[in-house]
């Protein structure tokens, strides 16, 4: 024709393309009925995936408050580790060192008050599980107790004196806490939080209604997430409940694009009802993945070493001012709770740090079947206690043992430690023989994992100039 001119075949399509998803055929470009279904799949498909795991933030509080609302902990009501939270909880990551305080907030009927008990840990975080305030020692209060006024969506209200104010960009909230032994013994923590933590409307601030405690110690208690097709119905749930303007547009729309949008019904049909759920077990073995084997080099502590921390990029998993690390994210909130800086900052002495391991020393997985022996080198960087909790690797919940308390520590009562302050532990199936004080129980069959605790960590522990062993198989 007298107006063709080269076309550079970089921008063409060929007639048939060969891809992992088939064989893709087109005419002139146009692509065939078959492809089109084929393509519109793979979409919808990889959106399942990436919805799975850019959603958990809000699906890991759906399970959170599905879990407190069978036992009434909602507002004034108070869930309480009385006796320590043990293995008979499902909870990821939690830990048997402190005295955990916990409740759900809604603010639907206006603004709740919050009397903080002196000398705990706590923050709120909002149903996207995205950071609102801390309370107590990192919190505005700084350890001495005070009240906290939590204010809605879009608050218009009066806002009285004598209070910090904490706004929410969502009506539900999470409420975390945790109280510390005195010399070993959790009952001043107790008492302390029973007798100074109220929650109630502000409306009522005048005359304040009872705040009921509820032991949560030796319950069972199912707190995560699904990872089936359900998971995309608790991921409606929180789309439906909150203002769109609580998230980002980002990720509204691509939960959008999979037949999860605000206002509207999420009934998908049965051929979606089939992608999602294929989206829903792909997305579980990649969240999997990036947990156990990340490939994240600013997640590992030291080089060849099985130590990883879930806060690559800090609290909000940045790996640089605006760019979101995706797999970092996705890699906490399939492990853990609870978004706070006071559990990412680098503070000296103050609040704790994390590290965890999935792997021995050979990078094989740990196996509740064998095994193994870590040295804790001289002078423990733990100004106040350190410990080993362990987790069962299919919920990241304690591992269900013989012990009511899956774990060891510096609190440990009878545990031994060297002369030069150094400790060897061991985990297996059953006892060494002559370590019995310094052994954790596991699972033949169930893989495990481990998180190590310092609290009030010292310089050593930033500047690695102290550093934990690895997982010895002892043969």
């Amino acid at each position: 024709m007298k107006m063709t001119t080269p076309i550079p075949p970089s921008i063409t399509t060929p007639d048939s393309v060969d891809t992992p998803i088939g064989t893709l055929k087109f005419f002139d470009g146009f692509p065939d009925d078959a492809t089109v279904q084929k393509v519109y799949d793979n979409l919808d498909f990889s959106r399942g995936v990436q919805a799975f795991m850019s959603g958990m933030p809000g699906t890991s509080l759906v399970g959170m408050r599905t879990g407190f609302q069978k036992l009434g902990v909602t507002n004034g009501n108070i869930l309480i580790y009385a006796d320590r939270l043990d293995s008979k909880s499902l909870f990821l990551t939690g830990n048997t060192d402190s005295v955990y305080f916990s409740t759900w907030l809604n603010l639907k009927d206006g603004p709740l008050v919050i009397e903080s008990p002196p000398k705990v840990l706590a923050f709120l975080d909002d149903s996207w599980f995205q950071y609102v305030t801390d309370i107590g020692n990192a919190g505005r209060d700084k350890g001495q107790g005070g009240k906290y006024l939590v204010l809605p969506p879009g608050y218009k209200g009066r806002v009285p004196e004598g209070y910090f104010v904490a706004p929410s960009r969502t009506y539900n909230l999470w409420l975390m806490g945790r109280g510390f032994p005195v010399n070993g013994d959790i009952k001043p923590a107790v008492e302390g939080i029973k007798k100074n933590l109220r929650i109630y409307p502000l409306a009522q601030a005048k005359n304040p209604p009872e705040t009921k405690f509820i032991n949560g110690s030796g319950v069972e208690l199912n707190t995560i997430h699904a990872n089936g097709f359900s998971y995309f119905e608790e991921l409606n749930e929180v789309v439906q409940e909150e203002p769109s303007e609580a998230l980002d547009p980002e990720r509204l729309g691509l939960f959008a694009s999979i037949g999860i949008e605000k206002g509207k019904p999420f009934a998908p049909d049965a051929r979606m009802k089939k992608i999602l759920t294929e989206a829903a077990a792909v997305g579980n073995a990649t969240s999997r993945a990036i947990l156990f084997r990340t490939r994240m080099k600013d997640a590992h502590f030291y080089p060849d070493s099985a130590w990883v921390t879930t806060f690559a990029g800090g609290y909000e998993f940045l790996s640089q001012p605006g760019v979101r690390n995706l797999d970092a994210r996705t890699m906490f909130h399939y492990y853990a709770t609870g978004i706070t800086p006071a559990m990412a900052l680098k503070m000296v002495g103050i609040g704790s740090q994390y590290a965890a391991a999935f792997v021995d020393a050979e990078g094989k997985p740990l196996d509740g079947g064998r095994t193994y022996k870590i040295h804790l080198p001289p002078n423990i960087p733990a100004k106040d206690f350190w410990s080993f909790v362990v987790y069962d690797n299919q919920t990241r919940s304690m591992l269900q043992t013989d012990k009511q308390f899956p774990s060891i520590g510096s609190q440990t009562k009878g545990i031994v430690v060297n002369p030069d302050t150094s400790v060897d532990v061991w985990f297996g199936p059953t006892a060494p023989k002559g370590h019995e004080a310094n052994w954790v129980q596991t699972v033949p069959d169930k893989g495990w994992n481990v998180l190590l605790r310092l609290y009030g960590p010292l310089q050593p522990w930033f500047d690695k100039t102290w550093k934990p062993g690895e997982f010895e198989l002892v043969k």
